[in-house]
Parts: C-alpha cells; structure tokens; sequence
C-alpha cells in the first residue's frame, strides 16, 4: 500500500483525493471527476473518518461537495464502501455498483466480503441507487462519459471505470493487484479474464486501488502484465 499525502490532478478534471495518508489509514484510493452534471467520486474509503477529510478535500480543490451527483463503488470491500452510508446522508447522491455486489453493500447477505473484520470497524449499509447488470454499460455526465467494466475475480461483482478525455484513457482498476482469498468470494480463472479485458483497454493512466497511479501506457502495461503473470502461476 502506498502512503498518499497529496492531493493530486491527474489529467484535466481527474484528482486523487483519497487514501491511506490522505483521506484515513487503511484508505483505498479514491478518485474524483469533475463534470459539467456534477462530482463524480469512485470509492469512499472505511467510515465516516475518511468522508470527513475527504469533503475537505474536494473543498481544497475549490469544488462544493454538494455537487457530488454520483458515488461509483468498484466492489463490496469496506475500504472502498465504509464510507458510502455517511456520503448518501450528507449528499444528493447516486450510489452505483454491481448488481452482485449490491446485495452485500445493501446488508442483504450478510457476509465476510466487505472485509469489516481485518479494520476492525462495523459495516453501515447503504442503498444502492443504480445496479450494473451487464458486462459493458455507459454513464454520461453532461461533458463526460464513464464507461463501465464489469470485472470479476478479486469479488464476484467488481468494475473497473474507465474514462476518455483530451485523447487520453484512463483507467481506474481498483485492486489489479488481489489478492484472491476464498472468504472475498475470489475466482482466479474469472480474475485473470478481467486482468485481460483490462490490458486490452490500452489505457494511458492507470488509477489503482492501492498501489499508485501508473503513465504512460508503456508503465499501465507493464503494471497488469505483471499480476497476470503472478496469478498464472
């Protein structure tokens, strides 16, 4: 896990704003997308800690958290959840994530997927709004369109997000890295199928989960060709 302390802009309307260091400890990293429909943040880090300094966050960068208009969840970890159910009170916001997924996000199966127990924090479910059910599907916000992957194997119902602008694709696959453990639901051969659909984007940005953001394309490359190598094995 890599220890962010900055803010950061991407490319154009695309910030880290989010992660362990950053926004709360044991954070994943959590990206925003300014539009001209709204705020599009993906992921909210473990609890309300983390929405705290992540508000003051998107008010660092001179943007008013009330124009949140949707909350993109990859998966059902608590370290990309936990903090959904505060984000859903506070905000007008539309909650999206896997159909799969939902269920564990909503607390209508509950299960040792969200992971609460390795951080040691309980679970606050929240309503998901809009319940991905295809393998490929398209969310427009006015100036920007986010198109939607469906990629299992880490969990069940996970998404990778990707985004097209000022000729540059940008990717944001969450937990390339894993791991694959039997209590997160993992399926390897469904893992390294995604981690393929992934490398055949031909991203120029990768934004992960954990572990950094990786350009040009050559580094994106080279970033997901080594977890496919990995879990080949």
């Amino acid at each position: 896990m890599i220890l962010m302390v900055k803010i950061k802009n991407i490319h154009d309307d695309i910030y880290l704003i989010g992660g362990s260091g950053l926004s709360g400890p044991g954070d994943c990293m959590i990206y925003l997308i300014a539009s001209d429909e709204g705020l599009i943040m993906i992921d909210s880090g473990v609890d309300k800690n983390s929405v705290d300094r992540l508000v003051q966050n998107i008010r660092g960068l001179n943007f008013d958290p009330q124009d949140l208009t949707a909350l993109i969840l990859t998966h059902c970890h608590i370290d990309h959840t936990g903090g959904a159910s505060t984000i859903q009170k506070l905000f007008d916001v539309k909650i999206i994530a896997h159909k799969i997924e939902a269920q564990v996000i909503e607390g209508k199966e509950h299960s040792e997927r969200i992971g609460a127990y390795f951080y040691g924090v309980d679970y606050e479910p929240c309503s998901v709004d809009l319940k991905i059910k295809d393998d490929y599907e398209e969310l427009n916000y006015g100036n920007k369109q986010l198109k939607i992957l469906f990629t299992p194997g880490h969990t069940p119902g996970g998404i990778s997000p990707y985004i097209d602008v000022e000729e540059k694709r940008v990717l944001f696959g969450q937990d390339i890295h894993g791991p694959l453990m039997k209590g997160f639901g993992s399926n390897r051969r469904n893992f390294l199928n995604s981690l393929q659909k992934l490398l055949e984007l031909d991203a120029d940005i990768l934004c992960e989960g954990h572990f950094g953001i990786y350009e040009p394309h050559e580094k994106v490359e080279k970033y997901i060709r080594k977890y496919i190598k990995q879990y080949s094995k």
